[in-house]
């Protein structure tokens, strides 16, 4: 996917508008923090005026004090950069409202998306800014598309894709998957969507059994011992591993086999493995099996969205 390049355009001191994700709490390591840091570095490096554009939340359009985007300053002070309060406080951002965008595009010269994770929201932060200063992607936000694109273009088979977590708005992307992913393994709570069919020991759906719905235990905070067998025999057999979603309530260590055992086939498996989703990368921080992946997308609705319709409307909005 051909996006402007953050190294063709010219941000030598200029007003740079950065869009970045900090849905998330303000501490350094955060990994939706740390992924800005290389971009960040760059213009810097350049001379460049930042000023961050983000949100936190979902205020509704209000001023929320507890989430305001105050207490990262300190954290971006080391690049000089100036973090503007949330978008989202301005009932206009999720409207993507034209007034919006262009008040704010009046701060910058020009406009890095380094917002992977937002970039399924057609907002004005997202898609309306890039219709009216010029544009790049960020450097993140370049790799994450490298990295998710070689799932649906160039992925060795078989793809093994785990769907699991507790968003039910997970299952509206199944009918996606099903078409660049052998296998679909389906834990966390959604098996309990999916209809009453407790008594089945580890269903299958679809032919030759292409999605094997888990068994979920008695009070549903994990999937059952026999459901982990048998997803770890469909890991052992995959060249290409996408995880979205954890198996169960990891959190808590009385429910976290199914999330411990399946990560950790797939950490010490040959193969080309992706993760994407807060919850998910929380737990294999807790795990300890994030150096076992090739890549961890700060996107979960995002990266579902771009694996099944291979772009997004901030793709599309940078390659204007």
């Amino acid at each position: 996917m051909d996006l402007p390049k953050l190294t063709d355009l010219d941000v030598a001191g200029k007003r740079v508008l950065l869009r970045l994700d900090l849905d998330t709490d303000p501490y350094p390591d955060d990994l939706r923090i740390k992924s800005s840091e290389e971009t960040l570095d760059y213009l810097k490096g350049e001379g460049a005026q930042i000023i961050i554009i983000a949100h936190k939340g979902r205020p509704g359009g209000k001023v929320d004090e507890s989430l305001s985007l105050k207490p990262f300053q300190p954290i971006y002070n080391r690049w000089g950069a100036d973090v503007k309060e949330n978008l989202r406080f301005d009932p206009r951002e999720e409207a993507n409202d034209e007034s919006f965008a262009r008040e704010m595009a009046s701060w910058g010269d020009v406009y890095i998306n380094e917002s992977f994770g937002n970039s399924h929201r057609e907002h004005a932060s997202i898609v309306g800014i890039p219709k009216l200063l010029p544009h790049a992607a960020g450097f993140r936000f370049q790799k994450e598309v490298e990295n998710l694109g070689r799932v649906i273009e160039n992925a060795k088979h078989p793809v093994v894709f785990l769907l699991s977590g507790v968003k039910q708005d997970k299952l509206a992307y199944l009918d996606g998957i099903k078409k660049f992913a052998d296998k679909v393994l389906i834990g966390g709570r959604l098996p309990d969507y999916m209809g009453d069919e407790k008594l089945v020991s580890v269903r299958s759906r679809g032919e030759n059994e292409q999605v094997i719905v888990g068994n979920l235990t008695m009070d549903k905070e994990d999937i059952t011992l026999n459901t982990i067998e048998k997803f770890e025999k469909e890991i052992e057999k995959a060249n290409t591993i996408v995880v979205s979603g954890t198996l169960g309530k990891y959190e808590d260590e009385g429910h976290r086999q199914g999330t411990e055992r399946v990560f950790k086939a797939i950490k010490d498996l040959l193969a080309f493995k992706v993760a994407g989703g807060g919850d998910t990368e929380k737990a294999l921080q807790v795990l300890r099996v994030t150096e076992g992946f090739d890549w961890i997308s700060v996107g979960g609705g995002a990266m579902l969205e771009f694996l099944v319709k291979k772009t997004l409307p901030g793709i599309e909005a940078l390659k204007q």
